[in-house]
């Protein structure tokens, strides 16, 4: 069980959360929970780094945003006590959370879990700081990345064979669109690990993508589900074990930054010279576009985003390196995704998105594709005006649960 940081924000969510975990115990389960910070914790935390430096070093970051998992974990610890029940809290070290050396963005390597079994074994309820591990090589604090508490939770589902591994979240579930900008997005009740994948890489902020990713990758059900519900939230599986196939499952939607390098020579090797520069400074590139010169002495251009938090980093990293005759960047810029994995077997998905764009006097600035997702880079301030026209266009809310084929054609939604 996993708790994220509005579920134990008040003293009254963790003893909410406490509840939860004995309840889970008392109906014969064994249970690991994992807690993140508490509320705005995390956030305060690095507002606290940027008051005495302007960069602040990545390793004394890590140390300093471990602190509010382990706050977490220890009163809740108290408040299961005080339900009759015992349970001890764990650090990452303690719990055997091996990383890579890559701070603020480390990956996990190996969970060395023997703490944890020995635990269970001994009748208690074990809770562990989320967000973070130790580096097998320095020995040094390390930290996840945002919405890494949920890739711990999934690791040491995966290293104790868990049976599922329950998200509390303060939302009901995966929405067919953000409720914010769409009110009757619907709840959708299960979707495939390749689904889930994409819309976590273009903006579904309820799973962190390389929770989801070691999620398939180990064959760990995931629930995601509210805290302050009993309902059922959404199930994430093998696409064999999901029933509910639609061809258009939701529309996503991120900010993010953009980057163009002007005027790089036209030929073998540039481009990777660029991308090996990001990727040594652990920048994740998202969309990429190169424009090809027009003639044998013109130049080429390329474009690429990032996320937003990268942005300096990026441009860093590429002055080092001299890359082309100009760098640009546009520090936030909108990108909308429609994702399904029906739309592998359905043509004329990407028309009419673009046509539904089009009819909404939304220009297109970029464009990236896979075999189950369309991801269009827009102005920022027409993100919310997109998100709610296509989500109409593909008829995915609550009011109108059917299937609709790019033809034109409705056909309900049936179980395949």
């Amino acid at each position: 069980m996993k708790f994220g940081g509005t579920s134990v924000a008040t003293a009254d969510d963790i003893r909410r959360a406490a509840g939860r975990i004995v309840a889970a115990r008392e109906a014969g389960s064994q249970v690991v929970a994992v807690l993140s910070a508490r509320g705005q914790a995390t956030d305060e935390l690095v507002e606290m780094a940027q008051e005495v430096s302007e960069r602040p070093d990545p390793r004394e970051m890590d140390m300093l945003l471990s602190v509010g998992e382990r706050i977490s974990c220890a009163l809740c610890a108290m408040a299961i006590n005080d339900l009759g029940h015992q349970a001890i809290s764990l650090t990452w070290s303690q719990a055997g959370i091996v990383t890579d050396t890559s701070h603020t963005k480390a990956r996990i390597l190996d969970v060395r879990a023997d703490r944890i079994r020995q635990a269970l074994g001994e009748d208690r309820i074990v809770l562990v700081a989320g967000f973070q591990g130790v580096s097998g090589d320095s020995r040094d604090v390390t930290t996840l990345g945002r919405g890494g508490s949920d890739t711990t939770a999934i690791a040491i589902a995966a290293a104790l064979g868990a049976t599922v591994c329950e998200i509390y979240t303060d939302v009901a579930g995966v929405f067919s669109a953000d409720p914010r900008i769409v009110p009757n997005a619907r709840k959708l009740p299960e979707v495939s690990f390749d689904e889930m994948l994409e819309m976590s890489s273009s903006g579904a902020g309820v799973l962190q993508l390389r929770a989801v990713e070691y999620a398939r990758n180990h064959s760990i059900n995931i629930h995601c589900r509210s805290s302050f519900e009993d309902a059922p939230g959404t199930f994430v599986r093998t696409e064999e074990e999901t029933m509910e196939r639609p061809f258009v499952t939701a529309v996503t939607h991120a900010y993010e930054a953009r980057v163009t390098l002007t005027g790089l020579r036209d030929e073998p090797g540039v481009a990777g010279d660029v991308f090996d520069a990001l990727a040594a400074a652990n920048v994740n590139v998202d969309m990429i576009i190169q424009n090809e010169p027009m003639s044998e002495d013109s130049k080429a251009d390329l474009s690429f985003t990032v996320a937003a938090d990268d942005l300096r980093t990026a441009t860093d990293a590429l002055e080092g390196i001299g890359a082309g005759e100009g760098i640009t960047a546009d520090e936030r810029v909108g990108k909308v995704s429609i994702v399904g994995a029906g739309m592998r077997s359905h043509p004329g998905v990407a028309a009419k998105v673009f046509r539904t764009l089009g009819d909404a006097a939304i220009n297109i600035e970029m464009i990236s594709t896979s075999p189950i997702k369309i991801s269009c880079v827009i102005s920022a301030d027409q993100v919310a005006d997109a998100v709610r026209a296509i989500h109409a266009a593909f008829e995915l809310g609550d009011e109108a649960v059917r299937e609709e084929d790019p033809s034109g054609e409705h056909r309900p939604t049936v179980p395949s």
